[in-house]
């Protein structure tokens, strides 16, 4: 049993090693994982899962215009766009649109899309799921346009 509990304290303390040598910085490299600064814009941000997918999303009247029903971002991370169903809301039978993400805020306890009417949202195309890629690119193959 001691040669057991020996064993693990062994490994354990092989992969501590491992780990602090994996940590370390080399002039020159590309760090995985985030800086200190991009971990503030984590901790501040939304959590996709928890706090924005299936929310109603109101106008700047506290007027229901849709729900948040997916977050599509580009392949170089420069633009994510907002996928809104409004069908609950303007009485069509399917009418999702897309909207960049920046077009959305968190005002009072509730996600709002600013000048958004019934009519506004109406009048933007429908958008379709077909013409979005089920499997991601990889960054070196995305061509830039």
């Amino acid at each position: 049993m001691k040669a057991k509990w020996a064993l693990v304290f062994l490994a354990a303390s092989t992969f501590g090693a491992v780990c602090q040598q994996a940590n370390a910085q080399v002039a020159g490299a590309q760090p995985l994982g985030i800086s200190v600064e991009q971990l503030q814009f984590v901790v501040e941000g939304w959590s996709v899962k928890k706090s924005l997918l299936g929310k109603t999303i109101y106008n700047d009247s506290g007027e229901k215009v849709g729900v948040l029903h997916d977050i599509i971002i580009a392949p170089d991370n420069a633009v994510s766009f907002a996928i809104v169903a409004a069908h609950q809301f303007l009485g069509v039978s399917q009418h999702d649109v897309a909207i960049p993400m920046s077009q959305l805020d968190y005002v009072n306890g509730k996600l709002v899309w600013a000048g958004a009417t019934r009519d506004v949202v109406k009048a933007i195309p429908a958008f379709q799921y077909a013409k979005v890629r089920t499997v991601p690119v990889a960054r070196k193959d995305y061509g830039h346009h």
